[in-house]
Parts: structure tokens; sequence; C-alpha cells
């Protein structure tokens, strides 16, 4: 059980230092830090502009999206630039679970992305001159936790595709864009298609901004416990479906001799 743990802990941050694609805290620091709080701002002007909603839901929104984007890019990169950097083969030789390899590579982000959204909602508040309650901040910590590990778990199943596409990024960029536009963070879901809806049932922190949104307002953790745990099961299924990705995708490159083809 410690060399499990030893695997999924210590393994995971190696792998985050390794291959996460940040090489200087400017670039973190203006990537994952300031851009998702411009990005924030500008939705909340637009959103005054046109009458949509109030900054309290683009600020709550924002700050769940913020995180998306560390959580799926570091996923694809988890298993995507192992193929790019040659190592791959060395990773799949290892007598050790690849399950527990990849999935303990997830927690790293996760945590990055849960700073990333902690920031980015502190940062909004203050400069949009919002309150959060105090007695929401539990909440809202366990909130952007489901969420970051949920958009974790679906960027690993997108870096199990790179095992056997060569373009990944092509659907990891599509795939953070249909997280932008069908997961009601910038448009109230009411207002989507119903189909439109029914893909966001199944997205990453769908139900995450949700259960934030009700705990801004005051509803308490009792109201948002639903949401939080609709959020950790959609996380859990894209873990088994990477889970069985990775094995098939592991499988199939084997035999067409694929694993170090760019």
């Amino acid at each position: 059980m410690t060399a499990l743990f030893r695997l999924v802990g210590v393994g995971g941050v190696i792998a985050y230092r390794a291959l996460f694609n940040w090489t200087t805290p400017p670039m973190f620091i203006g990537t994952l830090l300031v851009g998702p709080l411009f990005q924030l701002l500008f939705f909340a002007y637009l959103g005054r502009q046109l009458g949509v909603a109030d900054d309290r839901f683009y600020l709550v929104g924002n700050a769940v999206l913020a995180a998306s984007l560390a959580c799926v890019f570091g996923g694809t990169m988890a298993v995507s630039n192992e193929r790019r950097f040659g190592t791959l083969g060395h990773v799949l030789l290892s007598p050790r679970s690849r399950t527990a390899v990849w999935l303990g590579r997830v927690l790293p982000y996760a945590a990055n992305g849960l700073l990333i959204a902690v920031f980015t909602l502190a940062g909004g508040a203050l400069l949009l001159g919002l309150r959060v309650p105090p007695q929401a901040l539990p909440g809202l910590l366990l909130a952007f936790a489901a969420g970051s590990l949920s958009c974790g778990f679906f960027g690993l199943t997108l870096g199990a595709v790179g095992m056997r596409f060569r373009d990944v990024w092509l659907v990891s960029n599509v795939s953070v864009a249909l997280l932008l536009l069908l997961t009601g963070v910038n448009v109230p879901r009411p207002e989507l298609p119903v189909g439109m809806r029914a893909v966001g049932e199944v997205l990453p922190i769908t139900h995450a901004a949700e259960a934030a949104r009700r705990l801004i307002d005051g509803e308490g953790l009792a109201a948002a416990a639903g949401p939080i745990l609709a959020e950790l099961a959609v996380g859990l299924g894209y873990a088994l479906l990477a889970a069985v990705l990775l094995k098939v995708f592991e499988a199939e490159s084997r035999r067409h001799a694929s694993l170090d083809t760019l």
C-alpha cells in the first residue's frame, strides 16, 4: 500500500514537473493566473452590456472555468508528452500498475486547478467589488476541488486518445471551447437548447458551477451537496473511461507499432 501511495503521489508530482509545459514562474502567472482573471472581467463587462446576468454569475462561473485550462491540458500532457518526448515506451514497460501511474498524474493538475480557481475567485471579487460569504468558503473549496478532479480525468481521457491518434491537441482545444459554451459558466443553462444542455450534463464543471452558485447565494452546503456529488460522479466516469481507453489503445499501439510515431 505504501508503494502504491508513493507511485501515485511522488510519481504524479515528478511527472507534473517533467511534462507540464510551463518553464518559468512568469509564464505560469501570465497564462494560468492573469489570463483567467482577464477572461472573467471580459465576460462580466459583456454581461453588463447585454443584460444577460449580474457580475456574481460571471464571477462564480469563470472561477470554476479557470481550473479547466490547467486540468484539461495537464491531463492531456500527462500522456501525450510522454509520446512527444519519446519516453512513452519506458512507462509502458514498467512492472508497476500503469492504471495507478496514469490516474495518479491527475492529482497535481487538480491541485493546480484548485489554486487557479481560488485565485480567480478572490481576484475577481476584489476587482468587481463583490463579497463572498465567509460561510460559503468551505463548500466552494469542495466544489472547486470536485470540478478540478473532473477536468483532470477528462483531460486524461483526451490524452489516452493521443496514444492512438496524432493530433490530440486539436481535440483538446475543441473540448475546452465546449466547456466554455455548454457548461453554463458564461451562458445561463436555461437559455441553451435542450440538446446542448444534455451534453453539458456529462461535461466536467457543469455541476461544480451550479454548486458554487448555490453556495454564493447563501443556500448552504446541504443544497450544494447534490451538484457536488454529481460532479464527482462525472469525474469518476471519466476516470473509468480513461483507464479503459489507456488499456485498449496501449494494446492497439503495440499491435501497430505506433507508440513513438508523431
